[in-house]
């Protein structure tokens, strides 16, 4: 709708910083200024998903606004790029209410039980030497896009998302069919490890055989290629991950994502609805097995 377009095109060109704090592109902006970082522009494309009467008067819209972020950090311009979810509501025509609606968090479709372990001893001699430079082709290329050689999951694709690059980089995969063994997808079929943001966090930590994980102490030992995993709530439940494409100027890690689909965004994701204060991360080194 016009009134939709127009609503966004004021606040993207708008430069003040104080203006709609609630905004989450001001919210972006301010992040991004307390980091002595400028965004020089911002940009938005939206793409209606459903629309609704609710009724003879008002209309309900529900529709994915993309911002595109040019940012300057010292003498370098990278483009920062975010997906979210919104609903609008309309009344005769004119725009009365508009928010981000949150994603649903992760209910655990698959995994009933807390931890990836693994069963049984792994006895097969896994080698591979991870290939970082096709994994950060693969989450460029499909940041905001569906393969269809995999299955997507609406509401929470982020950990699929980061298999996928992980795979692209060559990291093997071995447990099937046992669901909770192992790291695979095959056959439209695929492990906890795969698909679920708790149990790859757990399966990178504790894999001893092809594709494992070393823990870091600080974002800024991060490389290309690596992941992040996300408690929001600090609850031991992990909600999200994440795969680091570059490092700002800073040298802190900027990461691709799905759900909701994010090209070189700042690591910590203080800019998100889900985040909380008490927020955990794990920074996952994924190393070459040449055992």
């Amino acid at each position: 709708m016009n009134t939709l377009a127009q609503f966004w095109e004021e606040k993207l060109t708008n430069h003040r910083s104080n203006q709609d704090a609630e905004s989450w592109p001001q919210k972006k902006k301010q992040f991004h200024e307390q980091r002595g970082n400028k965004v020089v522009r911002m940009t938005g494309v939206g793409k209606t998903i459903s629309q609704r009467e609710i009724n003879k008067q008002e209309t309900e819209v529900e529709y994915v606004l993309g911002v595109s972020f040019l940012v300057k950090q010292e003498d370098h311009f990278y483009q920062e790029e975010d997906e979210r979810l919104h609903q609008a509501v309309f009344y005769k025509g004119k725009l009365i209410k508009d928010k981000e609606k949150p994603i649903p968090k992760e209910e655990m479709r698959e995994q009933k039980t807390s931890n990836i372990i693994e069963l049984t001893p792994v006895t097969e001699d896994v080698r591979f030497e991870y290939d970082r430079r096709e994994s950060v082709r693969y989450a460029e290329r499909w940041w905001n896009d569906v393969n269809p050689a995999y299955r997507h999951f609406e509401n929470d694709n982020c950990t699929n998302f980061v298999s996928q690059c992980l795979r692209a980089g060559g990291a093997p995969m071995r447990g099937h069919p046992n669901r909770a063994t192992g790291w695979w997808y095959q056959d439209d079929d695929w492990s906890f490890s795969w698909s679920v943001a708790h149990s790859m966090r757990w399966y990178l930590s504790g894999s001893t055989k092809g594709l494992r994980g070393v823990e870091l102490e600080s974002p800024k030992e991060l490389l290309a290629g690596d992941v992040i995993c996300y408690d929001f709530e600090g609850d031991g439940r992990w909600d999200h991950t994440a795969i680091v494409v570059e490092k700002d100027r800073n040298h802190m890690p900027l990461v691709n994502a799905h759900t909701n689909n994010s090209r070189h965004r700042y690591w910590d994701y203080q800019d998100s609805l889900a985040w909380t204060p008490e927020c955990q991360y794990k920074f996952f080194r994924i190393s070459s097995s040449m055992l």
